[in-house]
């Protein structure tokens, strides 16, 4: 067979062998497992976070931290109780110091960080607040990182097998490393627009069970759109604004304000 011939096979037989789904039942572009964007995750988690905690910009203000893992504590318990698997997760939120930085992440497996520049420019309530990490923790119960990871591998065998067509090696050090590869992912490039609307469906029901005012993930962003004026903060670029975000939850506020009103308990995971 012709090696131009092989590419487009290749890539067609990883589409039909590699498809699972997501908690809303959406189909999903796997090469990369859960587990292994979750070994990934840790070790990169690590190697992010080293730096900064050096420099004494990790979780330097005991108010601000413990404000941060009450509320994400609570989400987490309603995570595990609807996502039993992710019992095992070795769940990890820290509080970056960066006024200037409107951002927070989370990797696979639960390793999340939030930036106190979105903290001091958006100023959140804390029904905000849990919207903003509901939707982090949304992105890891979806596999987001896993998918966008399998997305740019199935790229870079896109890219390996041109080069190999063309008889050319100077693609053969396209492959990132998993763990490079897993901060990237999560930290610097953008979810898709599917992945966007994934997390806040998740996110604004996960909060609402936490025992958090749904009606807020507007007003969250209402306040995000506000902020920076012509230059958007960071947390706009990887985590891109369809035209209809507002719209789609001020929608689905109303829906969730049962599980909001709900007398149970909610307990806060211990971070």
């Amino acid at each position: 067979m012709k090696p131009l011939l092989v590419i487009p096979l290749i890539l067609f037989v990883l589409t039909m062998t590699a498809c699972t789904t997501s908690p809303t039942g959406r189909s999903q572009f796997m090469l990369v497992s859960p587990e292994q964007a979750i070994s990934a995750s840790k070790e990169a988690y690590v190697k992010t976070l080293k730096p900064l905690d050096d420099k004494g910009k990790i979780d330097s203000d005991p108010v601000v931290t413990k404000r941060v893992k009450l509320v994400t504590g609570r989400l987490i318990s309603q995570a595990i109780v609807q996502y039993p698997h992710t019992r095992h997760w070795e769940w990890s939120v820290k509080v970056i110091d960066d006024p200037e930085m409107v951002n927070a992440w989370c990797m696979a497996g639960g390793k999340m960080a939030i930036y106190t520049g979105l903290l001091k420019k958006v100023k959140p309530s804390d029904d905000e607040l849990a919207q903003v990490m509901g939707h982090e923790i949304a992105h890891a119960l979806a596999n987001h990182t896993a998918e966008k990871m399998s997305v740019q591998m199935a790229s870079q065998i896109g890219m390996v097998a041109l080069a190999v067509a063309a008889n050319d090696s100077k693609y053969g050090g396209v492959a990132l490393t998993g763990a490079a590869l897993a901060a990237s992912m999560a930290i610097e490039l953008p979810n898709s627009r599917t992945a966007e609307i994934e997390a806040d469906r998740m996110g604004i029901e996960l909060a609402a069970k936490a025992g958090y005012n749904p009606n807020a993930a507007v007003t969250l962003w209402e306040k995000m759109g506000r902020v920076g004026g012509s230059s958007p903060p960071e947390f706009l670029s990887t985590h891109p604004a369809p035209g209809n975000r507002q719209k789609k939850l001020r929608e689905l506020a109303p829906k969730m304000m049962p599980l909001y009103k709900q007398k149970i308990a909610r307990p806060v995971y211990p971070l």
